[in-house]
């Protein structure tokens, strides 16, 4: 298992859903954060407690004025995402002063943004006083996922949905897409903040000839149809659909103008990038050997591999009487102030992004 999936679920919920509006009104406002043991390597789960519950205090009176989504609805789909947080960006987050700053760190892309340049962007999207939520076009990974069915009417009790109305759904974040007639997994959707998601979506044996529409909830109906059926038919289309963010109580709203069943199955989404380790190697050693009383010597390390960026200069020598003098870009300097012939090694640090 995950040695990041510390805190049961379980307890994670109880943990948000315990800080209900009426807990919260009780604070003044987000105050100091309290410090938890460790300030690096993985949090314990005492230690994600008490940074969910912190999370929970400073921003869940932001996310209901602002965004207009209950606290109790963002907690309860945030849980599975504080859960396997990265225990770092989860510690950046807590420092950051704007919530878009806050969600960018948990989502592993905080590094791109300060809280100033967010502040300022907010400002500049700013019309009528509504705040603009981002752009679909910014730095944004897809995630390809094994085709797998979030929506089926045909087995809900709901049954199909009625004509000219709508019909709410979720696509990622839940533990379980049976509620919607889908998958009694996750599907393997659980990111922290997807932008977007892509699906397949089917109309089943439409009442008349129409159309269907799929839309970010919370949003206004476009006018642009996604399917296009007549009567008694099975069409499918492929879609990519904006989510809202932040996470709200569904995640896309679909209109069918003839009543009709519908199936939807995920096949990938579009999320912030996630902070990624570096991976480092370092590469043989340049000896220079035998260098004599009172001699000095320089040793250049071998160059890192196509790919790789140098990250450090290692230099070293055999005697403590022997000091480095210079050390930059690969290249060692020394003089050796022994009474004996010493050694001088050099080799470099040479890191790059996993799969880059």
């Amino acid at each position: 298992m995950n040695s990041r999936v510390v805190l049961p679920l379980a307890l994670a919920s109880a943990i948000l859903l315990g800080l209900g509006a009426p807990a919260l009104a009780a604070q003044p406002g987000p105050g100091p954060l309290q410090p938890v043991a460790a300030d690096t390597g993985e949090l314990s789960p005492a230690e994600r407690g008490e940074l969910t519950r912190q999370l929970v205090l400073k921003w869940g009176h932001y996310v209901e004025r602002v965004h207009g989504v209950p606290l109790a609805t963002w907690a309860e789909r945030m849980v599975p995402n504080l859960v396997v947080a990265d225990s770092d960006n989860f510690r950046n987050a807590l420092q950051r002063d704007t919530f878009e700053g806050t969600m960018a760190e948990l989502g592993g892309g905080g590094q791109l943004l300060s809280d100033e340049q967010v502040i300022e962007q907010l400002a500049a999207g700013r019309e009528d006083g509504t705040l603009t939520l981002g752009a679909l076009g910014n730095d944004l990974v897809y995630t390809p996922v094994a085709p797998c069915r979030i929506l089926d009417t045909r087995n809900v009790a709901a049954g199909a949905i009625a004509a000219n109305s709508t019909r709410n759904f979720v696509a990622f974040g839940v533990s379980s897409f049976a509620s919607q007639g889908g998958s009694a997994t996750n599907c393997g959707v659980n990111p922290l903040s997807a932008t977007a998601v892509a699906i397949n979506l089917t109309a089943v044996n439409p009442g008349a000839a129409g159309y269907a529409t799929a839309y970010p909830f919370g949003s206004p109906q476009p006018l642009a149809a996604s399917i296009n059926y007549a009567a008694g038919t099975i069409v499918n289309n492929a879609l990519i659909v904006q989510t809202p963010n932040p996470i709200s109580s569904f995640d896309f709203t679909l209109y069918t103008f003839a009543q009709a069943h519908y199936v939807a199955d995920i096949v990938g989404y579009f999320a912030p990038p996630v902070a990624t380790a570096l991976q480092c190697v370092e590469t043989t050693k340049t000896i220079v050997a035998d260098i004599g009383p009172g001699g000095t010597a320089n040793a250049n390390a071998p160059a890192c591999a196509a790919g790789y960026t140098q990250t450090a200069t290692n230099c070293e020598t055999s005697s403590w009487l022997m000091p480095i003098v210079f050390s930059n870009a690969g290249t060692c300097s020394a003089r050796n102030n022994d009474a004996s012939p010493q050694d001088l090694r050099a080799s470099r640090t040479c890191c790059r992004v996993p799969g880059r």
